[in-house]
């Protein structure tokens, strides 16, 4: 049987992949220990130079291969191109990004310094899965090299129209290098059109249904919208419903009801336009002044980014001044909590609160939308809010209140159906929600996607 490669910018430690990691984390060491094999990536740490022999740790038939990075190649090619050109771009923000070409040539020498790594360690029969914006080149810079093996590359994060990819001055030599791997993954049949559509009409390639032939390569274009493993999620949530931080939220809760709302601090998230979509609720809903509270977690991140500085003082701002109107003796309208917290008890105030209000402006697939759900007690689920933008509205639309992020009267609306909606509706949305999520959990994707390759 042959190994699977497994590359992506950062590799998980040896003691992750259990019910309390994420999913791509999980996903990702289910497939390895299935057939062996080796995990890629930065290692999180910086040292003077880029060493091409990597730190290597073996657990059961799993090697974990990390590499440091230089300080000017974490600048380049992880905070400058990767985070300050391909993330907001293809978040659709394209007056956040700041290209340099000084930038992108790290980006690239980062991408050819793997591939690198690679030739030295794959064997012939190796499948190599390539994760996420940060390696877009890694496929061409293996064929340089002369890998032939089957080399899949599937993203994360939403791939933007053609109008919008070409604000990044590289964008054909992205698209193009894109086009060396043998399968493309993407989250949504939306993420697959736009390619589709730079791929004829920017690059001039032979589109024939989802296959792409640009020169003499071909590649299939697919989507492969990821899941989680809802009954473990649920499990997690069952577990830790009776700890002591959640026991003293509700305390302070008095019976009121709870949104609640888990994001990473990112200005893709919506964050502000759901501060203020709340106050829009209690502007135009009094019944639900001193009845509702909101709790915000959302852990900081990327904060030697100008904009993640940003986003954040603009978030304390919007809450405190909130606060600052709606507040009374007794209650205090939204808990803006910008920490981690434990993955269990997360899933556990899901199980508690009434309402899941997931709305980012622009999102691949977003599964905390997914992981609300499977936290939910089938006898009285909560509700889940949703955007339409969102990677997880494609399969999630029918049973969740779909709303615009950019229309705050609407998400006002959308939040009040949700806290006023009947037990009936609320169950039968559920189960709909959660008949989806078992059908297109996370073994699902992984095995689509590594069958499609071996193909």
């Amino acid at each position: 049987m042959s190994r699977l490669i497994v590359v992506s910018n950062r590799v998980a430690s040896i003691t992750e992949g259990k019910s309390s990691a994420g999913g791509l984390v999980v996903g990702v060491l289910d497939a390895l220990r299935e057939t062996g094999g080796i995990w890629l990536g930065w290692s999180g740490t910086l040292e003077p130079k880029l060493k091409l022999n990597p730190f290597s740790e073996r657990h059961e038939n799993i090697e974990f291969l990390t590499v440091p990075l230089t300080k000017r190649d974490y600048d380049r090619y992880y905070r400058g191109f990767s985070n300050g050109v391909l993330w907001p771009t293809f978040h659709y923000r394209i007056d956040l990004s700041l290209y340099t070409r000084i930038d992108y040539m790290g980006y690239l020498e980062v991408n050819r310094k793997f591939a690198q790594i690679l030739a030295s360690t794959v064997e012939e029969d190796d499948h190599i899965w390539v994760h996420d914006y940060h390696l877009i080149p890694l496929g061409k810079a293996c064929r340089d090299l002369g890998i032939q093996n089957k080399t899949g590359f599937f993203l994360h994060i939403p791939f933007p129209s053609p109008s919008v990819l070409r604000t990044i001055p590289p964008h054909r030599e992205l698209v193009e290098s894109m086009c060396a791997y043998d399968l493309l993954g993407f989250q949504t049949d939306n993420d697959v059109q736009a390619f589709l559509d730079y791929a004829a009409r920017c690059l001039g390639a032979t589109v024939t249904g989802n296959v792409v032939q640009l020169g003499d390569r071909i590649t299939r274009v697919g989507a492969y919208p990821i899941g989680i493993h809802p009954e473990q999620v649920k499990s997690l949530s069952k577990e830790s419903v009776h700890t002591k931080p959640l026991a003293t939220l509700k305390a302070g809760l008095l019976d009121r009801k709870l949104i609640v709302s888990v994001d990473r601090l990112d200005y893709s998230k919506g964050l502000v336009e759901r501060f203020n979509a709340f106050e829009q609720l209690l502007e135009t809903s009094p019944q639900y002044r001193g009845k509702v509270t909101f709790v915000q977690i959302a852990p900081p991140s990327r904060q030697d980014v100008q904009g993640y500085r940003q986003i954040r003082r603009q978030l304390e701002s919007t809450a405190g001044r909130i606060n600052g109107k709606w507040t009374e003796l007794s209650w205090t309208p939204i808990r803006y909590m910008n920490r981690s917290y434990d993955r269990g008890l997360l899933m556990a105030i899901f199980r508690t609160s009434q309402v899941g209000l997931v709305t980012p402006l622009r999102d691949g697939m977003n599964l905390v939308a997914k992981e609300y759900i499977a936290s939910q007690p089938a006898h009285d689920p909560g509700v889940l809010v949703l955007s339409e933008f969102a990677g997880a509205a494609a399969e999630m639309r029918n049973g969740a209140v779909m709303v615009n992020p950019y229309d705050l009267q609407g998400m006002a609306d959308g939040l009040h159906r949700a806290l006023s909606m009947p037990l009936e509706e609320r169950k039968s949305r559920y189960e709909h929600l959660m008949a989806v999520l078992k059908q297109n959990d996370l073994s699902t994707w992984r095995d689509r996607f590594l069958s499609d390759l071996a193909a």
